[in-house]
């Protein structure tokens, strides 16, 4: 089993180095910190006075991987989630903030456990994923991660300048694709011929 550093070092290679796309609504990005984020901790890595781009790419492996522990994981308490989904929520919660557990709360609600969908895991929440957890212990990680590759895919449709996340300039999955899968069991990954089809209304 991978300890919570384990994983949140995994999603720091995951991520990456810095990045400025100015199609990436998170703005600046380091090891997946974002400079929203960075403002929100107060985080002035040159102590200049102000928190922008060159704070950012002071951003360090090791100090990425100490907020997402405390700030990705523990605080949102994704430790209080069923072992099989800790690892899936929390790389979603980096990547796409409390989207990550509206999500599984949409999910779980589909599944005839109700909770609502406010990105809080609270009791109500805790209580409809144990539920659904117990119901279908072997597939609610699948089904989360194909929850996943369905929010991207539908950012997508909604937000052309995305397309690229998700699909690569070379026609195949892109990186919101892939990341959705690495969670997911292989016989749900999608072949070639199925993401063809799936972004085909896209166009070149």
């Amino acid at each position: 089993m991978l300890s919570v550093r384990d994983i949140a070092e995994e999603i720091v290679a995951r991520e990456g180095g810095f990045v400025n796309d100015p199609d990436d609504p998170g703005g600046a990005t380091n090891f997946g910190v974002t400079i929203h984020t960075m403002r929100q901790l107060g985080l002035d890595l040159d102590r200049d006075g102000d928190i922008d781009v060159a704070d950012v790419r002071l951003m360090s492996r090791e100090r990425a991987v100490d907020i997402f522990i405390e700030h990705y994981f523990r605080r949102p308490r994704i430790a209080d989630l069923p072992e099989v989904l800790q690892a899936s929520v929390f790389d979603m919660q980096v990547n796409a903030g409390s989207n990550a557990v509206k999500i599984l709360q949409r999910l779980v609600t589909q599944m005839g456990f109700t909770t609502t969908a406010d990105g809080v895991i609270g009791p109500s929440t805790l209580h409809a994923v144990q539920m659904a957890h117990d119901a279908a212990p072997d597939h609610i990680a699948d089904a989360y991660a194909i929850a996943r590759r369905n929010y991207y895919f539908r950012l997508a449709d909604a937000r052309p300048a995305s397309r690229k996340f998700a699909r690569s300039r070379s026609g195949g999955k892109g990186g919101w694709i892939r990341r959705a899968e690495e969670f997911m069991s292989p016989r749900y990954r999608m072949t070639q011929a199925q993401f063809d089809e799936r972004v085909s209304a896209w166009g070149g």
